[in-house]
């Protein structure tokens, strides 16, 4: 039996289509992906499955309970870490995680190794009677995915859960959700705008931009769906001159793809990339084709295609273009809700 099975699922607010007829499913054991800068339907997809939400048209099971009407079971099979933190500050650690426990009914004889199990698993024994407040942003983190593990629970949802940390305690919390498929059939849908961060932990991952899933499959096969190699042009001239490069480049290169992106660097470049078999032959004749048509090349990279060149490709726009674009106007009632 599949972990989450999702058809058609839909949400709208008002006039706003947050999630559009999305369907994708998530094997047991599997760790899955979904990939999408702010706004792209995440967290909304997210709050369906956890219940938090009524979707407004669709179907869709978590852990063999089909949510909409059997919200109670649903509950029961799931851990969920939020996006925003919702750790009581005023207890400790041991505090949090026994209060958890109580919440989903634990018998009082298996609460205190459940909870030795799990802080030894996130390595915060020794912070465990710390107040919560006194903690570091990972420690929160960590605390928060242990919480998450403390009923066993059959679907593990992490809503973004190494935003803001920096780039060592992001590691280090890889390692700890790579390690949670060890816990018996234990699924983890992980939401995500970190490409490197889904490549890492990921058995599949699915793209999903302005509400709808645009591609789904492996991060090796989302990359060899490109192809050949991604020449990286970091170029000034004039539009006329850009038109003239691309028609030449098109013209006597076999490319499967150029995408010219006007102003995106901080020190006025633009940005051309040129998707092609054998980069480094291709390369002299490019520059060469540049010169004639009046665009200075500042500079290049050459590199294979990687989960952001994937996402570029499927949606024209790179995921770190987060901008709030309205899509989950939802977040303030579902903090207001949690409250």
């Amino acid at each position: 039996m599949r972990a989450i099975n999702v058809s058609g699922l839909t949400k709208r607010f008002g006039r706003v289509t947050a999630v559009n007829r999305i369907s994708f499913y998530v094997e047991e054991g599997e760790v899955f992906g979904l990939l999408g800068p702010n706004g792209a339907g995440k967290t909304t997809t997210i709050n369906m499955l956890a219940t938090l939400i009524n979707p407004t048209s669709g179907h869709a099971e978590v852990a063999g309970a089909v949510i909409g009407r059997d919200n109670y079971k649903v509950r029961k099979r799931i851990g969920i870490v939020f996006q925003d933190p919702t750790l009581d500050n005023k207890l400790t650690g041991r505090e949090n995680l026994h209060l958890h426990a109580m919440l989903y009914g634990l018998k009082r004889g298996i609460i205190k190794e459940r909870i030795r199990k799990v802080l030894k698993l996130i390595e915060l024994e020794g912070k465990a009677d710390m107040l919560v407040g006194n903690y570091s942003g990972g420690m929160k983190r960590r605390l928060e995915i242990a919480r998450g593990l403390m009923h066993k629970p059959r679907v593990l949802f992490l809503d973004e859960p190494t935003l803001g940390l920096d780039a060592q305690t992001r590691r280090r919390i890889w390692e700890y959700i790579k390690s949670l498929k060890q816990e018996g059939m234990l699924s983890v849908i992980l939401t995500t705008h970190y490409m490197e961060e889904a490549d890492y932990l990921a058995d599949r991952v699915a793209i999903i931009d302005n509400g709808k899933i645009v591609a789904i499959d492996t991060p090796a096969n989302l990359k060899k769906s490109l192809g050949g190699d991604i020449i990286q042009l970091y170029i000034r001239g004039s539009e006329k001159s850009y038109r003239g490069l691309i028609h030449k480049i098109n013209d006597r290169i076999k490319v499967k793809k150029t995408d010219l992106r006007l102003a995106r660097t901080q020190t006025g470049e633009d940005e051309l990339l040129i998707t092609v078999e054998g980069g480094n032959d291709k390369v002299p004749l490019i520059i060469s084709m540049a010169e004639r048509e009046g665009v200075r090349v500042v500079s290049l990279d050459i590199h294979t295609p990687s989960l952001e060149d994937v996402f570029l490709h499927f949606t024209g726009r790179n995921i770190r273009e987060d901008g709030a674009d309205g899509y989950e106007r939802n977040r303030e009632f579902i903090k207001r809700m949690r409250r």
